[in-house]
């Protein structure tokens, strides 16, 4: 009865996943990454933890992680042998460049809210640890953004400034021609703002497909986020890449610690991407 409850769990957090394979209201013919059964895990392939966070603040809402949730997280993760790295770490060790160490995490933000420089970044800094930020291009410096200066500082401080778009539109929603602008515009005003190329994309609301990922490649981008939950590892897709949300809930902790935990279900028990 037991097997059989814990299968039904992880069929339904596999359908979960796939929600958001979407385009235009609809469910995607074949999704650019499935999870199927094999009997066998993966053999000798690296395995990344990615969260990913949006508002670190006070507010109460699902998407805002409290700063004291926040430093506690990290903590737990230093303090429980996990290694945090930063993304360029992580694309040289996913595509077996280099090797990464174990038990890896990467942080990730959306959108680039101002509380990320306000309440995230001096806890990052004080801990030393690096992460990275997705930012709408033109919502930088709007009201409760970050603004160029604040991303200047926070590259200075080990944060990985990379592009959420330049309007953060629903990719699946635009033609190719609003597309393509979408992913040039943002790589550009980056590289302008802040002298460095933005090699990584993470998808506005996770929406895309085999065609936008395709898109995102031809556009420059080394890879692209998602928000299926999941490892990225050795097998994924570097255009579809699994991440953990992490979000406030009645025992936000509790919350944290269940997700990052059953995360490795996925490869650790016969379950393999195709």
């Amino acid at each position: 009865m037991l097997r059989f409850a814990a299968a039904v769990l992880i069929v339904v957090l596999c359908a979960a996943a796939g929600m958001f394979f979407l385009a235009n209201g609809e469910k995607a013919a074949r999704p650019v990454a499935t999870y199927s059964y094999s009997g066998e895990s993966v053999k000798n392939a690296p395995h990344v933890l990615v969260l990913n966070y949006h508002k670190v603040d006070e507010t109460p809402i699902s998407l805002s992680v409290s700063p004291a949730d926040f430093a506690a997280q990290l903590r737990y993760l230093l303090e429980n042998d996990f290694n945090v790295i930063n993304i360029n770490q992580f694309y040289d060790g996913l595509t077996g460049q280099k090797e990464l160490p174990k038990n890896a995490v990467l942080i990730t933000f959306d959108d680039g809210y101002k509380d990320n420089y306000t309440n995230a970044f001096p806890i990052l800094r004080q801990l030393n640890l690096p992460a990275t930020i997705f930012v709408i291009t033109d919502f930088v410096g709007q009201k409760n953004y970050v603004t160029w200066d604040d991303l200047r500082e926070m590259a200075v401080g080990g944060i990985s400034v990379e592009s959420h778009t330049k309007t953060h539109n629903s990719l699946t929603d635009l033609t190719d021609e609003a597309l393509k602008e979408e992913l040039r515009a943002s790589k550009e005003r980056i590289k302008k703002e802040l002298a460095k190329d933005a090699d990584f994309l993470a998808y506005p609301t996770g929406a895309y497909n085999l065609h936008i990922a395709g898109l995102v490649k031809d556009a420059g981008y080394k890879a692209a986020f998602t928000v299926k939950y999941g490892n990225a590892d050795g097998d994924s897709n570097l255009y579809a890449v699994e991440r953990v949300p992490i979000f406030h809930t009645e025992d936000t902790m509790k919350s944290f610690r269940e997700r990052i935990s059953y995360t490795p279900l996925f490869s650790g028990n016969g379950w393999e991407k195709n």
